[in-house]
């Protein structure tokens, strides 16, 4: 009866929060049904629940089909260097923001940074192909110019191991600056006066008062995104890359080997199987993550 008596009392607040509660409900929770696919084999004809059970043979389909282990490992190591390359840049950017004098050249700089962020992958695609094209690209026309061979750049695996990397901090840096400058104006402006007064320098005072005032933020948006790191940018990877199979080796990630699968093999079951595998890495990577960050300060620790 207190609890009734409670959220009548409150029922303002439980009816703002109802959308985001039925937005979840949705298109989160009710889907999970599906699962069920992944363990079926199935048919248009008997539909989710009605195809017939098939066990495991699904999950020994995708991992003796010999792409398992190379996607699973490209998705890994992709998003170990998104997350490692754009939390420095993202601290980095925000921390030389804060120190900017001039509050309109601080607006032109947010403003120029942020706007890579609000471009569909599909325009970033275009901009990277119009790069690397080989007949008419820019760097092409350029290394032309200057009495240079061209370059077929699609023909080389290695390279787009840091284009990837690359246009992924271009697009999500400046976003990422802004949590981090949220943090830094949050601090406490007297520690950095009674530092200067003591004769700190910038150097000593970002060291000393800056990084470790943003510590919790940058634990917890680490954490958000180790969450993540068996899922692949699906609409990079398939916008940039998109059916260049001779890049497959080092630019799969799990998100595009299903993709394929499901549009090209039909295999309904192995694709929700692959989508089960990544779903259970992911949650035992941050069960695992957030653990050793509780032992260590449990302050820290999403749950």
């Amino acid at each position: 009866m207190k609890k009734i008596t409670r959220i009548l009392e409150k029922n303002l607040l439980y009816l703002m929060i109802l959308p985001a509660v039925l937005y979840f409900f949705v298109f989160a929770y009710l889907p999970m049904g599906g699962i069920v696919v992944a363990f079926k084999q199935y048919s248009y004809s008997g539909g989710i629940f009605g195809s017939p059970w098939n066990g495991f043979d699904n999950f020994k389909f995708f991992l003796a089909s010999g792409q398992a282990w190379n996607v699973t490992k490209n998705t890994l190591f992709y998003n170990i260097a998104f997350i490692s390359v754009n939390m420095v840049l993202q601290i980095g950017t925000a921390i030389i923001l804060s120190e900017l004098v001039g509050g309109k050249i601080k607006k032109i700089a947010q403003s120029m940074m942020l706007l890579p962020y609000f471009l569909s992958w599909v325009v970033v695609g275009a901009i990277v192909y119009n790069i690397f094209n080989y007949e008419s690209g820019f760097l092409n026309t350029m290394l032309q110019s200057f009495g240079f061979d061209k370059i077929n750049v699609y023909m080389k695996q290695d390279a787009w191991k840091y284009i990837l990397v690359f246009f992924k901090a271009w697009k999500d840096v400046g976003y990422g600056s802004v949590l981090y400058l949220a943090a830094i104006t949050g601090i406490d402006q007297s520690m950095y006066e009674a530092a200067e007064i003591d004769g700190a320098n910038i150097f000593q005072r970002i060291n000393f008062i800056t990084l470790p005032s943003l510590k919790p933020t940058m634990v917890t948006l680490l954490l958000l995104s180790i969450s993540n790191i068996f899922r692949g940018d699906f609409q990079m990877f398939f916008n940039i890359i998109g059916s260049n199979g001779t890049l497959y080796k080092t630019t799969d990630v799990i998100d595009t080997y299903v993709f394929r699968s499901l549009m090209k093999m039909q295999e309904f079951g192995m694709s929700a199987a692959a989508g089960l595998y990544q779903s259970i890495l992911c949650f035992g990577i941050i069960l695992l993550v957030n653990k050793i960050v509780k032992s260590v300060d449990a302050d820290y620790a999403l749950f």
